[in-house]
């Protein structure tokens, strides 16, 4: 008798993600700068909001981005993301703040590479004690181990997975994020490795720039969490 073959895992029952394309989904676009408005100007207070009258925050790198969502089961945003790519000089927005590399540091090729961006989740998601601007909780001593189990970043997990489908039809091999502390190490934990390539500087916060290869990140999830892997790799 032959063995059963496992039910593939579901690491985010709660949510789903998708690509937003700004023209075709133009809708779900809209509420997605909405997001960005409400997180970055009326919460973190990142940018004045007294630019953006309109309630919706955009910038020029929109215009060169690929945008995400996660969304829960009632088709609600629960968190945002996009990937930059370079600009007409082969830039990206990290290297405007963060100019100073670690030494021995090369950047791998620009046309093989994107940068994590405005990156976000909904403040209904934000609602623990210790929880940071991507969902992530840093004090988490007070917690059951149940309740740490269930908190398990679901909506963080959802954009990375469209990220990195989105990056294999599209040839991009390293991403780039300008990140703070605790969430380079949450995302350590996920198993998602980034390494710090900068020195840490007042960029929307205290944050680094971080670079992350996704062949060891797939060479790193194979041996670590196989089912992890086969999951960020599925669409269905």
């Amino acid at each position: 008798m032959s063995a059963s073959t496992a039910e593939p895992v579901n690491f985010a029952p709660y949510f789903t993600g998708r690509e937003v394309r700004p023209v075709e989904d133009a809708a779900l676009m809209d509420r997605a700068y909405q997001l960005r408005h409400q997180v970055y100007c009326l919460e973190c207070k990142y940018l004045e909001a007294s630019e953006y009258p309109d309630g919706r925050e955009r910038d020029d790198c929109d215009a060169h981005s690929s945008h995400f969502v996660s969304l829960n089961l009632q088709d609600e945003i629960a968190g945002y993301v996009r990937l930059v790519r370079p600009d007409a000089i082969q830039t990206f927005p990290f290297q405007t703040h963060c100019v100073q590399l670690l030494d021995g540091v090369t950047l791998p090729p620009s046309d093989q590479s994107a940068e994590i961006s405005r990156l976000m989740v909904s403040s209904r998601y934000r609602r623990r004690h210790g929880d940071k601007l991507a969902g992530v909780n840093v004090d988490e001593d007070h917690l059951s181990d149940h309740e740490r189990r269930v908190s398990s970043p679901q909506i963080l997990l959802c954009m990375y997975r469209q990220m990195y489908q989105y990056s294999l039809k599209n040839d991009i091999r390293y991403w780039y994020a300008a990140m703070e502390r605790y969430l380079a190490k949450a995302l350590m934990g996920m198993n998602f490795g980034f390494e710090q390539i900068g020195p840490y500087t007042d960029y929307y916060g205290p944050v680094a720039p971080f670079l992350g290869d996704l062949r060891q990140l797939e060479d790193g999830l194979s041996q670590s969490a196989p089912a992890l892997l086969e999951w960020m790799r599925s669409e269905a």
